[in-house]
């Protein structure tokens, strides 16, 4: 079964913020767009690459008012050891949530049973908590977090213009379509 267009499933982690612990639950998603990045486990050589791309674009994240969320099955302490020993990690200004129960990567379909891990995947989240997106790697194949941040921008341009869709490769500032009968076998 897809998860698009259902709602985030009730959630507590503790996650590693900007030197602190803390809690984040479904609650925080609430009123802003947010976007979860699902990799396997800190102290890895692929997830630090992936962070590291995500810190460099998180002003652009801040800019449309989104929210990032690493996301690995580790703990929160582990979080704070990998934070304060990666350079490429200690870029980071956005949570990183532990999830050692896997409810999160079960929730979001990508736990590996066998492994105790996650797949990657990265998820967009509407202010109202329902997933927008959602596109699964697997662990050997790294994402741009760029591309993520186009599908949000689409995402949060349909849901202000209603009617209106996103064609391939679009981006902000680009014509849109809006579908009709006059269209289907136009394109």
């Amino acid at each position: 079964m897809s998860l698009i267009n259902t709602h985030v499933q009730p959630f507590k982690a503790d996650a590693f913020h900007n030197g602190k612990f803390i809690q984040v639950s479904e609650a925080n998603l609430k009123g802003k767009w947010s976007v979860f990045i699902f990799m396997p486990a800190a102290f890895t050589f692929n997830c630090p690459t992936e962070v590291e791309d995500a810190a460099d674009n998180y002003a652009e994240f801040q800019k449309v008012g989104a929210e990032v969320y690493i996301v690995t099955t580790d703990t929160h302490f582990a979080h704070k050891v990998w934070h304060e020993t990666s350079p490429a990690v200690g870029k980071a200004k956005f949570p990183l949530l532990g999830d050692p129960t896997h409810h999160l990567t079960r929730a979001f379909g990508v736990h590996i049973e066998e492994a105790g891990l996650a797949l990657r995947g990265p998820f967009i989240i509407d202010p109202e908590g329902v997933i927008k997106t959602a596109e699964v790697h697997d662990n050997s194949i790294a994402r741009d977090v760029k591309e993520t941040l186009r599908k949000l921008k689409a995402a949060q341009y349909v849901a202000k213009n209603p009617g209106e869709v996103c064609p391939a490769k679009w981006n902000e500032g680009a014509k849109t379509l809006t579908p009709s009968l006059e269209l289907v076998g136009k394109i």
